[in-house]
């Protein structure tokens, strides 16, 4: 290759050539020679600005990466207006491919304001010690579409972050911004949004992460995989969730403003703000880290020496595993003064680590716990702002800070106001967890606890509206889960705490019999790490306009930024199709639509709309265009209106192993008979005398356990293929014209 710049197609830039574009779009002799890309497998070896003429689109055909950049000390300057496109723009995002920037092996390269969109990596950098990102914009890049609703949670939008030895992370969910076995990287003044993940770090050391927003995302705004010590500064992460919808569901389903797994450790995060994700920070020792994988080769080992498939009774686990396994985890870390409220699960949640520092952080209205430190010792948690938590809580788990087997941890000094339950600490029976190396090696059961110095306030201003009349809000609860309390918690100490009941039901102590605190008099003296922050953007605080659980609001890409028109699909009646659309500036209006439908709008109080869709009975395909400023929007599908035939009825004959038995229960006395528009059922916890489908199912119907359904109805199908979807909990069959299409008899 002749000038150091080109492709890898054979098609060399020679630099005189560069040189000479440089001189005509008037640059100086001494200026950054400019180079044009309009292909795949662009090579770079020296530095240049890159100019891509407007409306380029080019495809990463083979997934290594557009830009190559080859060389040390690389500086790849993005010339005003020039962007990196993989795709045109109406794309679906969960179509994307390929990267953007690709280094690999080389050192001290600097990618100044980098626009790259349409990928399902932007930047990739494995091996890049000394690596500077500075500005730059990474949004519309790769993002899984969610299958959870406004009506219900889909299971299968969970994300699973606990392999990522082999980049799975970003191999499986792709990333703005991907920092790989790399060492003083500088990453700042980025922006990242309508995407799935914002940076991903994967052994990263000694780097230095400020003033990035990459905010409105579906799974991490910044992802760490063993790695650590690093200045996380002044960073924006705000509105990284999935399966949130207030008063319906609040799982998070492992999204995160900031997540922090397998052994990071020394890490400080220091300004930033992480409101509204699934968790606000969400840190886990790590697979390794508590043995899952040394038992998992142990098990091996053993049913290969002995022949057995159980083995369990046969693992010993040396003393020398337990305690090396054990030290290792998240430990260490330090979170100061950042903001992690809103989340739909957990503001701060830190597992299986050791030593790490929470301190005068704001953690408000998370909705099921502040701080969920299970089996967590030795943390700092001082000078706080923990209120209002709890609001949509899941069992246990319940209000300011809940901690499951955790031991010698500091609780000093923070401020708790209306939270469900302050401090909550509790053992449990986690027999086959307990057995792991890693979580053997250091446990001290529910001991040495310091709960000092705090305030706490309970008063009519919380934000439980629904408790139920024998519930209580409470200080601190110890709970042993049976059996002798004093083999599992003991020398918990409390006291010199500020305390201010206001309600009949706020109880300062709820403690199972055994469960005795030591008093003490006064707070132990501690010390919260000096960190001079880095960076000039002040995060924290900056989206007070979005405070609330309620300002989340999902379609099926993820959260809204309350900026662009959101269009989404919202329950409406039989027959019916109904979306709500917000942030339109003006009313939004139906263009077209397919013959034979109606449209119906209503406006809400708060600048909202629904549009609702109406059609004949049977099956229609409809299509519906709808306009305002700033919007225009396809909206696409299918219509069935029609009538089923239900019958409902107790089982004792599993349907796997008897199938006409079962189905001989629809003929006994005890089935009930019901028609139905629809046989769309929210059960939950009940059954179909929970639904509402008249007196008789009601009074006579089964309850929430062993019941089945058999429905019929016709349905008139216009010429053509169609696809057949069914959504439901245990088993299911669906049969046309007594044909199955469907068989799931799964339970």
């Amino acid at each position: 290759m002749t000038g150091g710049i080109g492709t890898r197609h054979g098609l060399a830039v020679n630099l005189r050539i560069a040189w000479a574009i440089a001189l005509l779009a008037g640059a100086s002799a001494l200026a950054e020679p400019r180079v044009v890309i309009t292909q795949d497998d662009t090579v770079i070896d020296r530095s240049c600005e890159v100019w891509i003429p407007d409306g380029t689109v080019i495809v990463d055909t083979n997934t290594n990466g557009v830009i190559q950049i080859v060389a040390d000390g690389v500086t790849v300057r993005f010339a005003k207006g020039s962007r990196l496109r993989g795709a045109p723009a109406v794309t679906p995002w969960d179509q994307l491919r390929g990267i953007g920037i690709r280094i690999d092996g080389h050192r001290k390269v600097r990618i100044l304001e980098a626009q790259v969109h349409g990928y399902f990596n932007g930047l990739v950098a494995t091996r890049a010690d000394g690596l500077e990102v500075h500005g730059g914009d990474f949004s519309d890049n790769y993002r899984q579409r969610l299958r959870s609703t406004p009506e219900a949670e889909d299971g299968a939008d969970w994300l699973f972050p606990h392999n990522n030895d082999e980049q799975k992370w970003r191999e499986v969910y792709g990333g703005a911004v991907c920092v790989e076995s790399s060492r003083n990287v500088t990453l700042r003044g980025m922006r990242v949004r309508r995407g799935q993940n914002g940076i991903i770090l994967d052994r990263v050391t000694h780097s230095r992460i400020y003033d990035n927003d990459a905010s409105f995302l579906s799974g991490w705004g910044l992802a760490l995989w063993r790695s650590s010590r690093n200045l996380v500064s002044r960073n924006a992460f705000d509105f990284c969730v999935r399966g949130h919808v207030e008063g319906v569901y609040n799982r998070g389903q492992d999204a995160a403003g900031i997540l922090c797994f397998e052994q990071s450790n020394e890490n400080v995060f220091l300004q930033n703000s992480a409101t509204h994700g699934g968790d606000g920070f969400f840190g886990f020792a790590g697979r390794e880290a508590i043995g899952e994988l040394w038992m998992e080769k142990e098990r091996t080992r053993l049913r290969l020496a002995t022949g057995r498939e159980d083995v369990e009774n046969l693992i010993a686990v040396p003393p020398l595993v337990a305690r090396d396994l054990s030290a290792r985890g998240c430990n260490q870390n330090v979170l100061i003064e950042n903001d992690f409220s809103y989340a739909a699960a957990h503001g701060i949640e830190m597992t299986f680590s050791e030593g790490n520092v929470f301190a005068r952080n704001r953690l408000v209205e998370n909705a099921i716990c502040g701080i969920w430190g299970g089996y967590s010792s030795d943390t700092l948690i001082a000078e706080n702002e923990i209120s209002g938590n709890g609001g949509m809580a899941y069992g246990l788990e319940r209000g300011g800070i809940n901690m499951e087997h955790a031991s010698g941890n500091r609780i000093l000094r923070n401020v708790f106001r209306n939270n469900k339950c302050a401090v909550h600490l509790w053992w449990d029976d986690d027999a086959a967890l307990l057995r792991s190396p890693g979580v053997s090696g250091n446990y001290r059961g529910v001991s040495g606890n310091l709960i000092a110095g705090n305030r706490l306030l309970l008063d009519a201003d919380h934000p439980f509206r629904r408790l139920r009349p024998d519930e209580k809000l409470v200080g601190l609860q110890l709970r042993c889960g049976g059996g002798p309390a004093k083999e599992k918690m003991r020398d918990n100490r409390y006291g010199a705490n500020e305390v201010d009941l206001r309600v009949a039901h706020a109880v300062e102590l709820l403690l199972d019999p055994g469960c005795e605190t030591v008093p003490v008099g006064s707070v132990a003296r501690y010390r919260i790490p000096s960190v001079r922050p880095i960076g000039k953007a002040r995060p924290v605080g900056a989206r007070a306009a979005l405070r609330g659980r309620d300002k989340i609001l999902m379609d099926e890409w993820g959260p809204w930024d309350h900026q662009q028109p959101l269009v989404r699909p919202v329950k409406g009646g039989v027959g019916e199709r109904t979306w709500e659309i917000r942030g339109a500036t003006a009313a939004p209006r139906v263009a077209s639509h397919s013959p034979g439908l109606t449209t119906r709008w209503e406006e809400g109080s708060d600048r909202s709309w629904r549009l609702t869709l109406v059609g004949p009975t049977g099956v229609v395909p409809y299509s519906v265009r709808v306009v305002a400023p700033g919007l225009d929007r396809e909206l696409a599908g299918v219509l069935v209106n029609t009538q089923w035939d239900l019958t409902f009825f107790p089982w004792t004959i599993d349907p796997r192993q008897d199938l006409e038995g079962w189905r001989r229960g629809a003929l006994a006395p005890e089935a009930v008979r019901t028609r139905s528009p629809s046989i769309d059922f929210a059960y939950g916890w009940g059954g179909p005398k929970d639904q509402t489908l008249g007196e008789t199912v009601r009074t006579r119907g089964p309850g929430s356990d062993r019941f089945g359904m058999i429905g019929s109805a016709r349905l008139r199908l216009p010429a053509g293929k169609w696809r057949f979807k069914t959504l439901s909990d245990d088993g299911i069959r669906l049969r046309i014209q007594g044909r199955p299409v469907i068989e799931n008899w799964t339970w």
